[in-house]
């Protein structure tokens, strides 16, 4: 609750003003029984028609006050509810954005998506629920009770017995029910990672026939989820029957001993209907507490998953006191990135991804880094921006440690291109300005050119105005590669990494992108992880990494002559 309570207090007044109103509705509902009872017992008894007239338009105009104040009550509750619920959800979402890459891999998209939507949706629901009966559900029992005890006193006797079986029936429902619901959730969870992974990989699907594979995956994470909400359904449902059974007994034994009282004269025909109404209302506040109870649960389960989310720390912070320069001396250094003697380990992993790395790159270099599937090459990368943290040694970026950097300092020195490429849904122009918001045309144009990117843009309807589709699938591979590299190139970036981003670009377009690059920026550092030694093979310095370790650090031909692994490579890509 404590992630809660700043959104609670923002809409103090109508979580304050809300149950006023519910109030006067519920001191309505206590009234109108009596009422009728006097209409029954006073005015049809004596054939008094004005009496009957009077109470009856007394009767309306409450129950039109009651109504009144109902929608305003409601309205208010709806307006705290769904305000506090979009501030939850607007923090965790904030607080996501701040995860690490070591955070984004605790929690799977999927259970991320259910908790800021549906779980954030059930808290709403029980805040609603709670404004709205807070003052009413104890009121309305305790007000019943009072005008029961009034019209006589050993009828009202048997509240004290219905009250506890009651109680009873909704503490037993409730306490099958929270490891139930708790199980449902994680049903979910699990329905929605099978239907990203099919969406996403949809097209693979297909290719390889798979259709029926993943329906039947599908269908029996859909039949777990089924199987899971049906037992949570099954046992909640037995609450109004319950309740029911119990309250009609307790009717027939109010008609039963009432009509001895009446015959005898101790009681009125009006005050048995009062009291049978007393009744009711008694047993439907008492589900209504059930009810939200219930709701409760749900919500606690709900809120325990998104505290898990805000109080999820994350490991990489801009530390508390931040580099004013690019060093000590505020002087640029030769070497723009250093490794020094730097180990990493994904976490959970048995072995790290790259161990005991030394190097050091000059300003304006071309790094080529090449190796095996799982060598370490993209891992390496993600060391400069600090997606990850080293596990030992010390990363440096013109001289400092990236821990002392703030991070939206170091990461706006840095243009990076992503092994798989995405836009976003907007406009083209919206896309190239991520690195540089107020970056013109001229800048977008000119990083276009430079990514061989300009003549399909200018075919576009539209041109910088042309609208992206979401993740840009109104593009081809070869495209969203191109302009994620003019992405990576708006606000001359000091140092740009490109992870094998050229993957879907042709030799020759290829060539002419690393050509441009060299000839178009001054002083940018590049970093290109490749698999293709062609793409990497006039870099100023290539870097050759196998099982998490550096074995080869050269140009082209002295590694073709001296290291193995890269001789290997280079033979197999030639013939």
């Amino acid at each position: 609750m404590r992630h809660f309570k700043k959104h609670f207090y923002r809409y103090r007044k109508e979580i304050a003003t809300a149950p006023l109103f519910k109030f006067i509705e519920t001191a309505t509902e206590i009234i109108i029984p009596m009422l009728i009872a006097n209409m029954i017992d006073i005015g049809v008894a004596n054939h008094d028609e004005k009496y009957v007239l009077t109470y009856g338009a007394i009767v309306v105009g409450l129950n039109v006050l009651g109504i009144i104040v109902a929608i305003i009550c409601q309205k208010l509750a709806a307006k705290a509810a769904t305000g506090i619920s979009a501030g939850i959800r607007y923090d965790m979402y904030v607080h996501i954005n701040s995860f690490s890459h070591n955070e984004l891999d605790k929690f799977s998209t999927a259970s991320i998506n259910n908790r800021i939507t549906h779980d954030v949706d059930r808290v709403r629901i029980a805040i609603g629920m709670f404004i709205r009966m807070v003052m009413r559900t104890p009121f309305l029992l305790i007000g019943s009770i009072v005008m029961a005890m009034i019209i006589d006193l050993k009828l009202s006797l048997i509240f004290l017995v219905v009250a506890p079986l009651v109680i009873g029936v909704v503490f037993l429902i409730m306490k099958l029910t929270v490891p139930l619901y708790d199980r449902s959730q994680k049903d979910l969870d699990r329905v929605g990672n099978v239907t990203r992974e099919n969406l996403e990989g949809s097209r693979v699907v297909r290719a390889f026939n798979k259709q029926d594979v993943e329906n039947k995956r599908f269908m029996e994470e859909t039949r777990k989820l089924k199987k899971s909400s049906l037992r949570v359904a099954s046992v909640s449902s037995l609450l109004n029957p319950a309740t029911s059974i119990i309250i009609n007994l307790a009717i027939v034994v109010i008609l039963w001993y009432g009509g001895i009282e009446v015959n005898v004269g101790g009681l009125k025909t009006g005050q048995i209907i009062a009291f049978i109404n007393y009744l009711t209302q008694i047993s439907a506040a008492l589900v209504s507490v059930a009810n939200v109870i219930i709701a409760f649960i749900k919500a606690f389960n709900c809120g325990k998953r998104i505290n898990e989310i805000l109080d999820t720390k994350p490991t990489i912070v801009t530390p508390q006191i931040v580099s004013a320069g690019r060093n000590a001396d505020g002087i640029l250094t030769d070497n723009v990135v250093e490794f020094n003697n730097v180990t990493f380990t994904y976490k959970g992993a048995e072995k790290p991804a790259f161990a005991g790395l030394n190097l050091k790159v000059k300003r304006g270099q071309t790094i080529g880094i090449i190796g095996g599937t799982g060598s370490g090459k993209s891992s390496v990368m993600y060391m400069v921006p600090r997606f990850y943290d080293a596990t030992e040694g010390v990363v440096l970026v013109d001289g400092l440690d990236v821990k002392n950097y703030e991070l939206t300092d170091l990461r706006s020195r840095i243009g990076i291109v992503p092994q798989r490429s995405v836009l976003f849904s907007g406009t083209l122009r919206e896309n190239m300005q991520w690195h540089k918001a107020n970056a013109s045309d001229e800048e977008i144009m000119k990083a276009l050119d430079v990514a061989q990117a300009t003549d399909f843009v200018k075919e576009l309807e539209g041109g910088l105005d042309f609208r992206v589709q979401a993740g840009g699938k109104n593009f081809s591979g070869g495209q969203r590669q191109r302009l994620a590299i003019a992405r990576a190139l708006v606000g001359d970036p000091e140092i740009l990494i490109m992870d094998d981003s050229s993957s879907a670009l042709d030799y020759v377009t290829d060539l002419n992108l690393r050509k441009a690059i060299k000839d178009n920026t001054r002083d940018l550092t590049v970093f290109i992880v490749s698999q293709r030694i062609n793409t990497i093979r006039n870099a100023d310095s290539i870097v050759v990494l196998d099982k998490g370790r550096i074995v080869g650090i050269g140009d082209h031909k002295t590694l073709v002559k001296e290291c193995k692994v890269y001789n290997e490579i280079f033979l197999s890509q030639s013939k």
